[in-house]
C-alpha cells in the first residue's frame, strides 16, 4: 500500500506542467511529434521516473530524464558507477524504450572549476540556438558534462541537425558534440 502511495504522489508531483507546454517541457507549437506520441513519451518519462524514485529517493532528484519518440536520454549525478548500470538498465526495461543515451557522471569526478564551465557552455548553447532563427531551441535538451556536449532532440529536417551541431562546435572550449539529434522524419510514426 505505501509503494502504491509512493507511485502516485511521485506522479502528481511530476504531472505538473503549464498550459502551454507538454510533458517534459516541449512547446507543443514546435514539436513535430504527434500529440499521441507526446502522451506516449509523457507516460514513458512518468514511469521511469516513479522506478528511478521507488529504488532510491535521492534518483527523484539526482537525475533527469528526457523521452523523444521512445529514445531515452538520462543525465545527472551518481555517488558509485554501479548506479549508473543500474539507471541505465531501468532505462531499457521501460516499456516502448528504442534507445538510450546516458550521460550520467559520477560524483567526484568533475570539480566546481569544471562544472561552472560546463554550465557556461551549455548556457552559451541554448543562447545560440535561441537566437539562430534556422532552429527550434525548445526542441532540445542540452547537458554539458566535462567540456562534452550531449544534444537530444528532435530536428525538423538535416539542415536544422547541421545548424545545432555547428552552434554547439562553434562554442569556445568545447571538447566534442554528443549529438542524439533525431529527424522529424524519423520518427516512429512518420513511417506508418
Amino acid at each position: 500500500m505505501r509503494k502504491i502511495f509512493s507511485f502516485f504522489l511521485i506522479f502528481i508531483i511530476t504531472s505538473c506542467s503549464t498550459v502551454t507546454k507538454f510533458g517534459a517541457g516541449v512547446d507543443i507549437t514546435f514539436d513535430p511529434r504527434t500529440i499521441g506520441m507526446q502522451i506516449d513519451d509523457t507516460i514513458m518519462q512518468k514511469n521511469l521516473n516513479a522506478r528511478l524514485a521507488l529504488s532510491d529517493k535521492k534518483y527523484f532528484l539526482s537525475i533527469q530524464t528526457e523521452v523523444r519518440d521512445g529514445n531515452i536520454f538520462l543525465s545527472g549525478k551518481v555517488d558509485e558507477p554501479e548506479e549508473k548500470i543500474k539507471i541505465t538498465k531501468m532505462a531499457w526495461e521501460t516499456t516502448g524504450a528504442r534507445s538510450v543515451k546516458n550521460a550520467i557522471t559520477i560524483k567526484g569526478q568533475t570539480n566546481f572549476k569544471g562544472t561552472a564551465k560546463d554550465i557556461l557552455i551549455t548556457s552559451q548553447l541554448r543562447t545560440a540556438l535561441i537566437f539562430n532563427k534556422k532552429t527550434k531551441a525548445r526542441n532540445y535538451t542540452l547537458e554539458t558534462i566535462n567540456k562534452n556536449v550531449y544534444i537530444f532532440g528532435i530536428a525538423m529536417d538535416k539542415d536544422e541537425k547541421q545548424e545545432v551541431i555547428n552552434e554547439a562546435n562553434k562554442i569556445y572550449d568545447v571538447k566534442k558534440v554528443i549529438p542524439s539529434i533525431y529527424l522529424a522524419t524519423e520518427l516512429s510514426r512518420s513511417k506508418l
